[in-house]
């Protein structure tokens, strides 16, 4: 098969490095890359020696598909001229801000018969993928994702911003209906919401406890995994999962010995595999891990999650404008 041409809309903090691995694959070739900013442009197409495009919508006669990495604001304007003129899109995460846009997409998709890839990328950490051959039944699952205050991803709230990683991996471990959900959160350096904290409890009887934060000192990115006769803990950061269940052997107050599985996956890289699937489904017609579908999904509990939150805002503003 011919390369499939593509093109990266946005080449700003990840947009550079989506650039640079299509660069890399040889099943690729990367037409070019497009950015307001012309410096940004023009310096990621030197470097990965393509060409540079203020105006997208110039790119987009050339290319079979395209890399959405702008904006989280800009989500649906840019994806769905895309989708309107034929193009398959990989669009970084949170698909959009509202679930109104996110329907659209996803209809132009379906119209078109075009490939709508999210960019939830810890669907492809190799620890991740690890875990799924040890899990059995979970009961109960703790995230906790704190992250160094940076000055960007600051156009949305904390939820949206890294909360919805988590929810979309807790969302395809469980696989059953939110039966109710208890989130509080709080505005620190933002105007949104910086810090949060959600339990989720599910129909099947599962629970999860997820905590977010981007105003710590340290970056923490962890899933524990418990369920009958094992927990599972996975470091996204590190790459590692470890899993200890009781062994065989008993210790001398005859209760189990602890047997624990421990699996390092640094050599891989998670937006290489994500890219790369997204070529192969644009060249195969194949549906992604991560459609449409999922990342509305996601954006769904996401949305209900902030809604909460800003209402118990809303009912305790004296405690908060303090």
């Amino acid at each position: 098969m011919a390369q499939t041409r593509i093109g990266v809309i946005g080449v700003g903090y990840l947009g550079k490095f989506h650039a640079q691995k299509y660069m890399a694959n040889p099943e690729v070739e990367l037409v070019g890359v497009a950015d307001l900013n012309p410096a940004y442009a023009a310096e990621v197409a030197a470097t990965c020696k393509t060409t540079a495009f203020g105006d997208y919508q110039a790119l987009l006669d050339q290319v079979d598909a395209v890399s959405v990495v702008v904006p989280t604001s800009l989500h649906h304007e840019v994806a769905s001229v895309c989708l309107k003129v034929g193009k398959d899109v990989m669009l970084e995460k949170p698909m959009t801000t509202t679930l109104a846009e996110a329907d659209d997409l996803i209809a132009l998709a379906d119209h078109g018969q075009r490939i709508l890839q999210v960019g939830h990328i810890e669907q492809y950490n190799p620890a991740v993928l690890a875990m799924a051959e040890h899990l059995t039944q979970p009961l109960f699952i703790e995230s906790h994702r704190i992250h160094v205050f940076k000055p960007r991803g600051l156009d949305v709230d904390v939820v949206l911003d890294l909360m919805i990683h988590d929810i979309d991996i807790i969302l395809s471990i469980v696989k059953s209906p939110i039966a109710s959900m208890h989130p509080v959160g709080m505005p620190v350096f933002t105007k949104t919401t910086d810090i949060a904290n959600v339990r989720l409890i599910f129909e099947n009887g599962c629970t999860a406890n997820l905590t977010v934060s981007r105003v710590s000192r340290e970056n923490i990115r962890r899933l524990r995994v418990f369920q009958p006769n094992s927990f599972v803990a996975v470091d996204y950061g590190k790459k590692e999962i470890t899993v200890i269940k009781p062994g065989k052997e008993l210790d001398a107050n005859s209760m189990p010995q602890e047997e624990v599985i421990s699996s390092c996956y640094l050599h891989q890289d998670a937006l290489e595999m994500e890219l790369k699937d997204f070529v192969k489904n644009v060249r195969n017609r194949t549906q992604p891990k991560v459609s449409g579908r999922e990342g509305r999904l996601a954006l769904a509990v996401a949305q209900e999650i902030m809604a909460k939150i800003k209402d118990h805002a809303d009912t305790h503003r004296q405690l908060f404008n303090g």
